[in-house]
């Protein structure tokens, strides 16, 4: 196995916010979930709640594939590195999916796409300094959020957007999937101030992203 000099990982590491952030997403080898359906008719207010919404569910995976690379840099076990590795890959599926979306309904991704990247890789670092068993019960407690966020939007979204409705339901069952994978692993419980903070970090992100 290639040995990488720190130049070479810098530049991975740039490599990967580019593509999180800018590329087209081509995803992994599953199939989107909303192609199984026919575009829903929505008047124009509609629309732009749904643009609105799948812009946030597009910067939550810019943002998971930054705290998943920065946990993976940090991590100390070779497995829970590994892991991390995997959960990023797995989601750029939910990074293709909601790009397509929001392009399908004529819309844009996150202005603001870099600033969720990089903080979100600094606090996944963070995280991973603290201690793997710190880590994944951040990976848990972000998923947890992740996943009543989703369950939310499925209760706002129109209901015959089928093709939203699917992303966002497939999105959340993996989302749960990748919580439980960390609890199994070892993640402990946050401190309930910490769980607050996050709640109050994501409120901020998924108000910014709705508009920009």
């Amino acid at each position: 196995m290639r040995d990488f000099t720190p130049i070479d990982k810098v530049v991975m590491l740039l490599d990967q916010s580019l593509r999180a952030v800018h590329s087209a997403h081509q995803g992994t080898a599953r199939p989107n979930p909303a192609a199984q359906h026919d575009e829903a008719n929505l008047d124009e207010n509609e629309r732009k709640q749904v643009i609105g919404m799948m812009r946030i569910n597009h910067a939550g995976e810019v943002a998971a594939q930054a705290l998943y690379n920065g946990q993976a840099l940090t991590a100390r076990d070779e497995e829970v590195r590994q892991r991390m590795q995997e959960s990023a890959i797995e989601e750029t599926g939910h990074l293709a999916w909601c790009k397509a979306r929001v392009d399908e309904l004529g819309g844009h991704t996150s202005y603001l796409g870099p600033f969720w990247y990089w903080g979100s890789f600094a606090i996944g670092a963070t995280a991973g300094l603290a201690g793997d068993k710190w880590s994944l019960g951040f990976v848990k407690e972000t998923e947890d959020q992740v996943g009543a966020h989703l369950e939310e939007h499925l209760k706002r979204l129109p209901e015959q957007d089928l093709k939203s409705r699917a992303i966002v339901t497939q999105m959340a069952l993996d989302e749960a999937h990748h919580g439980q994978k960390a609890a199994d692993l070892g993640g402990v419980e946050l401190p309930a101030p910490i769980r607050g903070l996050m709640k109050l970090t994501s409120k901020v992100m998924t108000t910014l992203s709705y508009r920009f």
